[in-house]
């Protein structure tokens, strides 16, 4: 919310620079809206398409309030390249595995994209100021949030061109290195226009020798995954409640309160685990590959419902996204329809040490590690209790042993899958 609230005050600060400005009103779409029409003698009304089941709900009442009184919409594809039902199996299926939907996403022409609205094309008109997160009946968080507008966007995305891009295939696994693009809270918002990001990668691409040229690449088939997610979403509309693989739905999941509470504060005793924890309640955001790995770490280590972790970065993550969040979650979790098979779990200690061989991630996230040796901090659970002690008093062993744990989850799903 809050920066969302800070995206809204910068684009009322562009159309006002503009010589208009934002209107806000308060209530019901579907009877605002139509007030709105009637009061500026609005003849058409356009949006963007959203695609989840409540936003589609709430934009067919606008729809038919809006044509009740002869006011014509117009709907344009504008969160996404190719929306879902444009990219389908022969059958004219919405896909259920990547790999293929990323094979015709990435031969399917793309939309440039449209130059922004001159100053006489925008409406005459004096907005009221941005509502306060106080007036909404919201705290300030606590997390530190990234600027938000379309001009931080676009710094932060031609950083990202100029510095990792090239190497993004190389490097976007190492948490350490701060890598990525951090566009998904733009992306999210609409602060900066996904036509406008794909468009920048497509001009890096054509300079770029065959090496940068695979980076490249690798970094336009995460936008492919945003859309192989929201399509997915548009065939499960309820895909953030519902299990989307039917044996999921007779897992017996632990969800012992205390393991996840102690997995929401950062403090499992797995560091890697913790590191990516608290990044997230410093930041609002997480690492990708630390996504994976706390995600699995809940779901196969301490056999908790991936609905309540999902439930968490919801509240937590400035960039949550209903398909992006709800598929990872079911990928992670083993219950998807393109997921991790069951049997790989993620082994926490291997990961740590694989992604973050100097353990830099860990200390700057957790500081009671800081004066441990990185050797010492991926094997924290071979250590005994008075080592730990002795190393770091204020940092508390482990909450479960891996490999009985993974055994107990392989159990959880075989049983619920019937196998023999």
């Amino acid at each position: 919310m809050r920066f969302l609230l800070d995206a809204i005050d910068a684009l009322a600060a562009g159309y006002r620079s503009r010589g208009s400005d934002l209107l806000i009103a308060h209530g019901d779409p579907s009877a605002v809206i139509p007030d709105l029409a009637a009061e500026y003698g609005a003849t058409s009304v356009s949006w963007g398409a959203d695609y989840s089941g409540l936003s589609q709900e709430r934009d067919r009442a606008v729809r038919d309030a809006l044509e009740t009184d002869g006011v014509a919409v117009e709907e344009h594809v504008d969160a996404v390249l190719h929306e879902p039902g444009e990219i389908t199996t022969n059958a004219g299926d919405h896909y259920s595995v990547y790999t293929y939907f990323w094979k015709k996403w990435q031969d399917r022409e793309k939309t440039s994209p449209h130059p922004e609205p001159a100053a006489d094309a925008l409406a005459d008109v004096t907005g009221d100021p941005v509502p306060s997160m106080e007036a909404l009946g919201f705290e300030e968080p606590t997390a530190e949030i990234p600027p938000a507008g379309t001009s931080p966007a676009r710094d932060r995305l031609d950083t990202f061109l100029e510095s990792h891009v090239h190497r993004y295939d190389d490097t976007r696994d190492d948490p350490a290195a701060d890598a990525t693009s951090r566009l998904s809270p733009h992306l999210t918002f609409g602060t900066i226009g996904i036509r406008e990001l794909y468009a920048k990668t497509a001009e890096a691409l054509e300079e770029a020798d065959e090496a940068a040229s695979e980076n490249i690449r690798a970094f336009q088939s995460q936008l492919a995954w945003r859309e192989f997610y929201l399509q997915v979403l548009d065939d499960h509309p309820s895909m953030a409640r519902k299990n989307l693989s039917g044996f999921a739905n007779d897992i017996e999941w632990r969800d012992a309160d205390e393991d996840f509470s102690a997995w929401c504060a950062g403090t499992t005793g797995v560091p890697i685990v913790d590191a990516g924890m608290r990044q997230l309640a410093a930041e609002a955001w997480m690492h990708n590959r630390l996504r994976m790995i706390v995600a699995s770490f809940l779901t196969k280590d301490l056999l908790v419902d991936w609905r309540r972790g999902y439930d968490w970065f919801r509240e937590q993550l400035v960039d949550h996204d209903i398909a992006n969040d709800a598929g990872g979650w079911q990928w992670a979790a083993s219950t998807g329809t393109d997921a991790v098979p069951y049997f790989r779990v993620f082994n926490p200690w291997t990961q740590g040490e694989r992604f973050d061989e100097d353990a830099t991630y860990i200390k700057r996230y957790v500081p009671e590690l800081r004066d441990v040796s990185a050797t010492d901090i991926h094997g924290w659970d071979d250590l005994d209790d008075a080592r730990r002690e002795d190393l770091a008093p204020s940092y508390p062993s482990p909450i479960v042993d891996h490999a009985a744990a993974r055994e107990r989850a392989l159990a959880a799903f075989e049983a619920a899958r019937g196998d023999d």
